[in-house]
């Protein structure tokens, strides 16, 4: 019974950790949608004035023939180029409706599996790490690694390398001095960072002002005191500890600046890092991402499903001397004995990971205790000791090392 509870796959666990395969595409829809309506919106009421001006004149006589051609051509157009953009929106939607689809399809083969035993799920399972790999080259930048691997294996409708690729794009430029790219991407999103309360632009804004002053050119203090105006004094209330740094800084030149002052840390290069890493938060958090691989998601999580006590014993609060080296503990015979995270490659790997909570035991039934330490279940001793032609009343031979004890020298185990 226990067997076969720990072998049931749990869908809903599955599906927990692939939320992000489903949301993303209808994040990206939702940002295409608002996208192609802009271009409607602002393209026709562009057209509809100019051609509601060119009736008028016309219609007044005020305007010549040529003037009306030429601006029924503008209008054309215009109108061309809304076409070029609505299907480019349209392309880039049916594009996200067949990979939703694909990912569907991709998460409804597992629901056909039942047990981790049977062998389609080795090969589901497979293709997932093999998602867990791109998602994590991506985050770090290996975009044509990530491509490649994709490309191989012949998934790329469930991974996601455009976004990625922009997003480090944005990311790279952010740490290279330009924070053009990343207010680009802030006018995109500008009524989604809003509601999010963001505070990516007015930080992206408030660099803008402090490479301003640390030319300590003239003309440019005098466009970084108009660029405060326009940006950053509309944010008084809600930054105002970044706007007294901000009006403070025009009296600290970068020379000047103390390195351990709040000063020197505003003119300190690392800023352009933390902008980086914030714009990373910010679009993973905006895209409905993780702001951690899935990878180390998943391998936190394995992890953490077997780490026990035994593995890293809680160290006692008033050991503060050299640590006792612990009893050795006995070899109880169970489904653990062989216990991954106890490895070496695992055991370091696992030890900041909290404990799993287990509610069950699986142990062999009727244990009984040999005088080396380890433990078996009554049947597998009698069993092994008729194999090993010994007789079970009189004599057992222990599983692991071969050593062989008397049947009156075994104790009762009894586990509360």
């Amino acid at each position: 019974m226990g067997d076969h509870e720990h072998s049931t796959i749990k869908h809903q666990d599955h599906v927990h950790l692939d939320q992000p395969l489903l949301r993303l595409p209808y994040e990206l829809l939702r940002n295409n949608f608002r996208a192609a309506h802009f271009t409607i919106e602002k393209e026709s009421t562009s057209i509809k004035h100019l051609l509601k001006e060119t009736a008028t004149a016309s219609v007044n006589g005020r305007a010549t023939p040529e003037h009306v051609l030429k601006n029924l051509d503008t209008m054309i157009a215009k109108m061309r180029g809304v076409k070029r953009k609505l299907t480019a929106h349209a392309d880039e939607e049916a594009r996200l409706y067949h990979q939703s689809s694909a990912r569907i399809a991709h998460l409804n083969e597992l629901y056909t599996m039942n047990t981790y035993n049977d062998v389609d799920y080795e090969r589901w399972s497979r293709k997932r790490l093999d998602r867990l790999l791109v998602d994590y080259l991506l985050r770090h930048g290996c975009a044509d690694t990530a491509q490649t691997l994709a490309n191989e294996k012949g998934m790329d409708d469930l991974v996601d390398v455009q976004t990625f690729v922009h997003m480090n794009k944005i990311r790279d430029a952010l740490r290279g001095g330009s924070v053009v790219e990343a207010l680009s991407w802030c006018q995109e999103h500008k009524k989604e960072l809003r509601k999010m309360d963001s505070n990516l632009e007015f930080m992206l804004r408030f660099q803008q002002y402090i490479e301003l002053v640390r030319t300590q050119s003239q003309p440019r203090l005098l466009e970084a005191i108009a660029h405060a105006k326009k940006y950053l004094v509309p944010y008084k209330g809600t930054y105002p500890e970044e706007l007294r740094k901000a009006f403070g800084l025009l009296a600290y030149p970068p020379n000047a600046a103390v390195a351990n002052t709040a000063y020197g840390e505003l003119y300190s290069p690392d800023r352009w890092n933390s902008l980086a890493d914030l714009f990373a938060k910010t679009h993973n958090q905006l895209l409905s991402l993780p702001s951690i691989p899935l990878l180390h998601i998943a391998l936190s999580s394995g992890l953490s499903a077997l780490k026990t006590p035994a593995c890293h014993p809680i160290p006692s609060s008033t050991d503060n001397a050299t640590p006792k080296p612990l009893p050795a503990q006995a070899a109880v015979s169970s489904p653990a004995s062989g216990c991954p995270i106890c490895s070496t490659e695992l055991n370091e790997l696992a030890r900041n990971v909290p404990y799993a909570h287990h509610t069950k035991s699986y142990v062999d039934s009727d244990l009984l205790l040999l005088p080396n330490g380890n433990a078996f279940g009554l049947d597998r001793l009698v069993n092994y000791a008729i194999q090993s032609g010994l007789q079970p009343t009189e004599s057992v031979r222990d599983l692991r090392t071969g050593e062989v004890f008397r049947a009156d020298e075994l104790k009762k185990v009894f586990i509360t």
